[in-house]
């Protein structure tokens, strides 16, 4: 073994040298390699990051389970009240992995300005809403203060502000039909928090305030409210979650799932998974085929010496490992470059965020990136055993060489 790892060490050294006839060819197998690397790299951590970004907001304004009565399981607005004294609220003791559960209400409006007027659902919130969700797409301002008393603060995105020509600290009348269709509510409200999700399907509809103005125009009482929204511990549970949720309520309430409400958003996001994999299969082939020819070269290129150690007693398979060692080593020299290279543009693509996504075709505005080590790991793991296995294949054209043919090989 030590013998093998020698000779193999020797053939590097040989390869390195730019009189070599294999010199160009192996140069080309680790380019492709590291390239192939590169490719994977940022093609499975943008598309997780895709994924993961667009759920991430998707549940911040809907929470990942939504509770309804049924007349508003089909709706964004609330039409009949549901009574929060229910066994599962403020806290959800019968399901477990439940992390929050928030009561809302949502009433359609029209908010006319001086220069324009723009259809939109104010979404009621109280002073159980997570925050947490939103303040990362704060960008002006505060949010609003809903443990007190009724007030008119309300927080509004940055695509309404400026359709609105509305900015931080404007007053704006907001028109509500009342529920017997034969007038309309006014209410004013201040902007004291712009925010912009990049998601425009809710950044171009819901503004957010205190959960009474609903309660109010609707004639509701104080422990009635439109829906409560849930969220869960762990996303890859949410369809097992929903059942047990569903089984857990009355049989006048509803439950929906972001990923049932929202299908063609979820459905679009199985996509990526799909392509992922056929890039991953695509960038290996093309590494395989690359090393397999680089392997080929080399054999070719050290016939006689392949003769010379058959005379001296070495056998097949030990002259097929030292050949795969070298390879292996090749292909360990593209990985590391690959590597540093694609995780490089991927830390310089989190923090300065240098590739721009359109919003309304992509739901983000630039292109997030989840630097998962483990799955880095997976791929240059799987990249080397398949490329290893592979190299078998040409390597067993060296039980084919004769040495007395071999050592006068020209």
């Amino acid at each position: 073994m030590k013998l093998e790892y020698f000779i193999a060490k020797r053939l590097v050294t040989a390869n390195d040298n730019k009189s070599s006839i294999s010199a160009p060819i192996i140069k080309i197998a680790i380019t492709a390699i590291a390239l192939g690397m590169i490719m994977m790299i940022i093609s499975v951590a943008t598309g997780i990051g895709l994924q993961q970004k667009i759920r991430q907001k998707v549940a911040a304004f809907n929470g990942h389970i939504i509770i309804s009565s049924y007349n508003d399981n089909q709706s964004d607005v609330s039409v009949e009240p549901i009574s929060i004294h229910q066994n599962f609220y403020p806290k959800f003791k019968n399901v477990d992995g439940i992390n929050h559960i928030q009561a809302v209400a949502s009433k359609a409006g029209l908010i006319r300005t001086e220069k324009a007027f723009e259809g939109i659902i104010f979404k009621g919130i109280g002073n159980d809403y997570k925050f947490d969700n939103l303040k990362e797409y704060l960008i002006e301002g505060r949010l609003p203060v809903l443990n007190k008393n009724l007030n008119n603060e309300a927080l509004i995105s940055q695509y309404l502000a400026n359709r609105l020509g509305l900015k931080l600290g404007d007053k704006f009348v907001t028109y509500f039909m009342k529920g017997t269709n034969d007038g309309y509510n006014l209410r004013n409200f201040i902007i004291v928090g712009i925010y912009n999700s990049g998601f425009q399907e809710f950044d171009s509809t819901y503004i957010l305030g205190d959960i009474r103005h609903v309660q109010r125009i609707n004639k509701w009482k104080t422990d009635q409210v439109g829906s409560f929204e849930i969220f869960i511990d762990d996303f890859t549970q949410i369809e097992s979650k929903g059942k047990e949720i569903y089984d857990e309520t009355s049989s006048t309430l509803d439950s929906k799932t972001i990923v049932e409400k929202f299908y063609y958003i979820f459905e679009w996001l199985k996509l990526f998974d799909f392509n992922i994999l056929v890039i991953l299969i695509v960038m290996i082939a093309v590494s395989t085929i690359n090393m397999v020819v680089a392997l080929l070269v080399l054999i070719l290129e050290r016939t006689q010496m392949i003769g010379i150690l058959k005379s001296l007693g070495a056998n097949n398979w030990s002259i097929r490992k030292i050949f795969i060692f070298n390879a292996t080593y090749l292909i360990g020299r593209g990985l590391l470059w690959g590597n540093i290279i694609g995780v490089g543009l991927l830390i310089i693509q989190k923090y300065f965020g240098i590739i721009k996504l359109n919003p309304e075709s992509y739901y983000v505005n630039e292109a997030p990136v989840d630097i998962n080590l483990l799955f880095i790991l997976t791929l240059n793991i799987g990249t080397v055993l398949v490329c290893s296995v592979v190299l078998l294949i040409p390597s067993y054209l060296i039980t084919k060489i004769s040495p007395s043919k071999s050592i006068r090989f020209e």
